[in-house]
């Protein structure tokens, strides 16, 4: 019996020895259950609703968070465009070698946010996308080349990573379904490429959509000054915690005019969390169009006190049409989730995962319907 209790302990030994190795050196040898822990998040715990601790002051919110934003560098090779006649030998009798062909090189700048120790930046999607090298600025003077882990166009995010000794000064997430109206706020980034800056303000207004900037849209707006060079950059609270990607303004000019717009940290950390494990993202869709319903459609509909949207559309072929979906239905709920907005119909949809049955409940023709819906993946967006 000791006998077999040596060489079941000394199995157990050796077998935790090389999953230790492993996780040290090769971690990515590992399933994505255990994958899913390689990368380091830091974030607040939720504030109570009576909540009435003071605020660490927004100097000290800045000395906080200013040393995980990072100026990012990128420079695009542009080759010009072939002219056959560049090459005629009668071409270059009367006119030499006066036309440059070589390739031409253009540079940008933005900012963008570390959200881990181990080197992942979260940045705007805009800011990397045509990038052929990406340099990475930090706030303590040291630089490294970048490399980008995945994107997502419709919220436009991106993910990039770097690789220095030691662990980095990782931002904390904060908490932005908890900010007010006349909170104050910081955005900190590398306006006009002067270097790292910030600007205070107000959260001026919360959950702006129909902006037609992105396709998932969840703005807060700010009047802290946001200038070319902040997109990528971060919107904190006073505790110097992560509410936002700074990412667009409104300007005819191209200069702060008080209205700027940064993605909510949410929806920042989902579209993250899943480009870092997958490389992309993957959303649900059922095929279906809508529209927001107005006080004369309901009327028209006679709907009385009933919420929803309108079907406007349904995709030959997609899941809404194999379940039933018909154009001039009242979409009421998604798997009781009510839908009354647009907005929640793309977003609920959106966080279905691909295969599930989810229940539809609409009012057709006055009657009320359930159908069960197989959720599909929703498509790339077509490359404008």
């Amino acid at each position: 019996m000791r006998k077999y209790w040596l060489l079941f302990s000394q199995t157990v030994t050796i077998a935790l020895a090389l999953l230790f190795i492993i996780h040290t050196l090769k971690p990515e040898l590992l399933p994505n259950a255990a994958r899913s822990g390689v990368v380091t998040l830091y974030q607040n715990t939720p504030p109570t609703n009576d909540d009435t601790s003071p605020k660490m002051g927004m100097s000290a919110a800045a000395q906080k968070a200013m040393p995980a934003v990072v100026n990012i560098y990128t420079s695009t090779v542009i080759k010009n465009p072939v002219n056959p006649l560049l090459d005629d030998p009668r071409f270059k009798f009367f006119f030499g070698d006066q036309f440059d062909t070589e390739p031409q090189s253009s540079s940008s700048l933005g900012s963008g946010v570390i959200v881990s120790p181990d080197g992942y930046i979260l940045t705007n999607q805009h800011v990397v996308e045509a990038a052929d090298q990406i340099e990475v600025a930090l706030s303590d003077g040291r630089k490294a080349k970048a490399h980008v882990v995945g994107s997502d166009p419709e919220t436009d995010l991106a993910v990039i990573k770097i690789d220095l000794p030691g662990a980095l000064p990782a931002i904390t997430f904060g908490h932005p379904e908890k900010a007010r109206v006349g909170d104050m706020v910081l955005a900190i980034g590398n306006p006009f490429g002067v270097g790292e800056s910030a600007t205070m303000g107000i959260i001026s207004a919360l959950k702006r959509d129909h902006l037609g900037i992105n396709t998932f849209e969840n703005f807060i707006q700010t009047d802290a000054a946001i200038n070319p060079g902040n997109s990528g950059g971060a919107l904190v609270d006073e505790n110097g915690s992560l509410i936002g990607i700074n990412s667009a303004i409104y300007s005819p000019s191209g200069g702060s005019l008080g209205i700027g717009f940064a993605i909510s940290a949410n929806t920042a950390k989902k579209t993250m969390e899943q480009i870092i494990l997958h490389g992309s993202v993957t959303r649900g869709w059922i095929g279906a169009g809508v529209q927001e319903l107005t006080p004369e459609l309901a009327e028209s509909f006679k709907l009385g006190e009933t919420k929803g949207v309108l079907v406007t559309d349904v995709i030959r072929h997609s899941p809404a049409d194999q379940a039933g979906v018909k154009t001039g239905d009242i979409l009421v709920s998604i798997d009781n989730n009510a839908i009354d907005s647009w907005n929640a119909m793309l977003e609920t949809v959106a966080n279905l995962p691909p295969g599930n049955t989810v229940q539809l409940r609409l009012i057709r023709n006055g009657a009320a319907i359930s159908l069960q819906v197989k959720v599909g993946k929703r498509p790339k967006p077509v490359e404008q």
